[in-house]
């Protein structure tokens, strides 16, 4: 397994920064975050550390090289918006997005993109599955034509009210990840794995790593603390932010050695990445730095 970041918490770096920030402290890879540019509409979104509406030859032989001199591989080009947005004007936006991160992913040779399935909110699970029929069959086809895999987190994008009350991302448990392999059949397609978003949606988050081993193309590191004072008041129906916090890994709730013990006995040693959506670590760009290199610290103990 490579030990890596995704980049989102570092979005005041240019590039050439992130890179040799990684470089400097033995962290071998990256999810390269690549929104488009503009505005953010959400924490940890908007992040463009690579500008994939400029991406002519000379500027991928720049990246492909600049990534090697440093010795630091792109694990997989970012972007999680969501894909089936009731708004058919900003569905529209995502996917096209998308196809030009596919693109990209195959010039850099990457060929690995990482996202969200998109969900609409107020429709149930039923409904949308109908949607996925529409809208990504063919989005599928053109990675498999373009040899590159896309890799689903399983976060349900519900946290806030605005998010409320079915989350923005349906690929949240392995019941309807089975759902959507059966409709989305093709070896292109599979999983971000991030364990934290089970912990607070009381699944086992080992168990799916065996069934679903052939389907993790990519591994998230972050953790999640539920605090129970707050959970016993407010129950399970409130919006999880009510009773959970993001944390650095080892700082929550999630067994890390079991956690890398399973992915090994599954024979996984693809690209496994920290993720930092920790507060505590927001009020400047050198926390952020500092969280990463915490968070690399204590995830040596599992992945060398």
């Amino acid at each position: 397994m490579k030990l890596g970041l995704n980049s989102a918490i570092l979005g005041e770096l240019t590039f050439e920064a992130l890179v040799d920030f990684a470089a400097e402290n033995n962290l071998e890879c990256l999810e390269v975050c690549c929104w488009p540019k503009g505005k953010a509409e959400r924490r940890y979104a908007g992040v463009s550390h690579i500008d994939i509406a400029d991406l002519g030859d000379d500027k991928v032989d720049y990246i492909k090289n600049y990534c090697k001199e440093k010795g630091v591989e792109i694990s997989a080009l970012g972007y999680y918006p969501n894909t089936l947005d009731p708004d058919l004007e900003k569905r529209e936006v995502y996917v096209n997005h998308i196809y030009k991160l596919i693109d990209a992913s195959s010039k850099l040779g990457v060929n690995m993109i990482t996202t969200f399935l998109g969900r609409v909110p107020n429709k149930t699970v039923e409904e949308n599955l109908e949607i996925v029929k529409e809208v990504w069959p063919p989005i599928v086809k053109y990675a498999e034509e373009k040899d590159v895999k896309i890799a689903i987190e399983n976060c349900p994008m519900l946290f806030t009210n605005d998010e409320w009350p079915g989350g923005q991302n349906l690929m949240t448990t392995p019941a309807i990840w089975r759902e959507v392999f059966k409709i989305l059949e093709s070896d292109n397609l599979g999983i971000n794995y991030d364990p934290s978003h089970f912990v607070w949606q009381q699944i086992d988050y080992i168990k799916p790593i065996y069934e679903f081993k052939d389907k993790i193309f990519h591994v998230h590191y972050k953790d999640i603390k539920v605090f129970k004072d707050k959970l016993d008041d407010v129950g399970i129906m409130a919006t999880p932010l009510k009773y959970m916090s993001p944390k650095l890994p080892g700082l929550g709730d999630i067994n890390w050695g079991k956690y890398v013990s399973a992915l090994t006995d599954i024979g996984y040693k693809g690209y496994t990445c920290i993720e930092v959506e920790d507060k505590a670590f927001e009020g400047s760009i050198d926390e952020a730095k500092k969280s990463v290199k915490l968070s690399a610290k204590y995830l040596r103990n599992f992945v060398i």
